[in-house]
């Protein structure tokens, strides 16, 4: 039956309207994922000399001991947000005569193909062989091995299932965010260390392997609550849609726009009434704890900005990347309507143009907190802001009117993963590349020059506003029925 699946999947991937898009984007992860296997491959036979040449004096086992939960926290956080959920690929079966436990297994087995799965692996493994057995005895390495592939069964699995009660339940992100905050601000004030836990833990199992059992009961009990997430609502009709909330759609702020302020606030009832939408924009909020893992007291002091640019960039602007790569995908379902009834292209885009700026507003107030670091934080993202409302809309709404890919905002927020994959992490890439492009070179001048350099694109984006929407109308005009027949097709 897993065969019979994946050769589906196969088919319909041929098949599939956008497949000349997606074919591109396959081609270049997959080169992205060779390249990164064979740096794995690398780092992982020569990481002994690597600790030696970037930690001296430093005993070997212990940095290691230390890097290996350092290592998979970042694999979580990094699991939820380039992670697919594989639900959607069961979603045609589940009108048909098929077990339940058959299906439930596909997803189990599916979400296990991914790369992200094999890099921890090709890292420790060497070095576990080559240093952990002669030192400690085989029963040890063995134990090291277990826990080190128990460890990444617990992220791919915790991840899923985090990802899906989020989805059902955005209140559960409340207190993830302020767990990941807690840890954060622990770690950068020096109270608590990641590493250190990490190095008493792997420590303790070298002299009593026995201990490194625990890490499989652990992948074991996150495989089992997920398993029984999965069979107790797989099916359509056992996913209840919650209760309605009535939202105002009075927005007298955007009574000044006219048309365009309308069809803002249209689509931020659009938002607040649809749990894909809703979810997608909240879950943003969590993105604006990065800066704690980037923003350090050296780097600051320096005036490092180009190495606190890319936080800068990504909290400020995370709206944008994340929604408003499928602008227009949120209203696929009335798209045709839109089209039959005239509405003015123009308005839409300078709808999106307020809706993604106001974003980008909230989102860089609410990271003034790092102002309590230093004001220096505070520059980088008033800069980062002004980059993002005139240079990164215009990209990203570029790239959306080339999105053809069907959003069902209707259905439970369970199986409503439509869309997010590694893939579309590569049209993140101009928006968050193309700054460090405009700041090294006058960085050489001065920072705060670098600084400037991001800012003026910014202003000359939001100053030319009118040619860049008349820009995007034309290139919108061009493609707009292959986008209405792309939304047609459903998966």
């Amino acid at each position: 039956m897993f065969s019979t699946f994946l050769h589906h999947q196969w088919t319909g991937f041929w098949r599939s309207r956008n497949k000349g898009a997606t074919i591109a984007a396959q081609v270049i992860m997959g080169l992205f994922a060779v390249y990164l296997i064979g740096v794995c491959f690398l780092v992982g036979f020569i990481l002994e000399d690597l600790i030696d040449k970037f930690m001296p004096g430093q005993d070997v086992f212990l940095v290691f001991n230390g890097m290996i939960l350092y290592y998979f926290s970042i694999d979580f956080i990094v699991r939820l947000q380039i992670q697919e959920l594989p639900t959607l690929a069961i979603t045609p079966y589940l009108h048909l005569n098929i077990q339940k436990r058959k299906l439930v297994n596909f997803l189990h087995i599916r979400s296990l193909i991914s790369v992200i799965n094999v890099f921890p692996l090709i890292i420790f493994f060497p070095f576990c062989f080559r240093n952990i057995g002669p030192e400690y005895g085989n029963f040890a390495c063995g134990m090291y091995l277990l826990a080190i592939f128990s460890l990444v069964m617990f992220n791919n699995y915790g991840a899923l299932y985090f990802k899906r009660i989020s989805a059902e339940n955005i209140k559960v992100v409340i207190p993830a965010v302020l767990l990941l905050a807690l840890v954060a601000g622990l770690e950068y004030l020096k109270i608590f260390s990641i590493a250190a836990f990490s190095d008493r833990v792997f420590s303790f199992i070298a002299i009593h392997p026995g201990a490194g059992f625990f890490f499989p009961v652990l992948a074991l009990a996150i495989f089992a609550l997920n398993d029984r997430y999965l069979k107790n609502n797989l099916y359509i009709e056992e996913l209840t849609a919650g209760e309605e909330r009535k939202s105002s759609t009075d927005y007298p702020f955007l009574d000044r726009y006219g048309a365009a302020g309308t069809l803002a606030a249209l689509e931020i009832k659009l938002i607040l009434r649809n749990k894909r939408p809703h979810a997608t924009v909240t879950k943003g909020l969590i993105l604006l704890f990065y800066g704690f893992l980037f923003y350090k007291q050296d780097l600051i002091v320096s005036n490092q900005f180009g190495k606190m640019l890319f936080p800068a960039v990504f909290m400020t602007g995370n709206t944008i990347l994340i929604y408003g790569q499928f602008m227009f995908g949120w209203q696929a379902a009335e798209f045709d309507g839109m089209l039959a009834n005239q509405v003015s292209i123009r308005d839409l885009f300078r709808a999106k143009f307020i809706l993604l700026g106001v974003s980008a507003c909230l989102l860089t107030a609410l990271t003034s907190f790092y102002g309590f670091l230093s004001w220096k934080i505070l520059a980088v993202h008033l800069a980062a802001c002004i980059y993002n409302i005139g240079v990164s809309t215009v990209i990203v709404l570029y790239f959306a009117t080339r999105n053809y890919k069907y959003i069902d905002i209707s259905k439970g927020a369970r199986f409503n993963w439509e869309g997010i994959s590694a893939s579309t992490m590569l049209l993140s890439l101009p928006v968050l590349l193309s700054p460090f492009i405009i700041y090294l070179p006058l960085s050489l001048i001065g920072p705060y020059w670098g600084l400037a350099g991001i800012t003026v694109p910014g202003l000359a984006g939001l100053a030319t506003r009118s040619f860049w929407t008349g820009f995007l109308v034309r290139e919108f005009n061009k493609r707009k029925h292959k986008i209405a027949e792309g939304f047609r097709e459903r998966s």
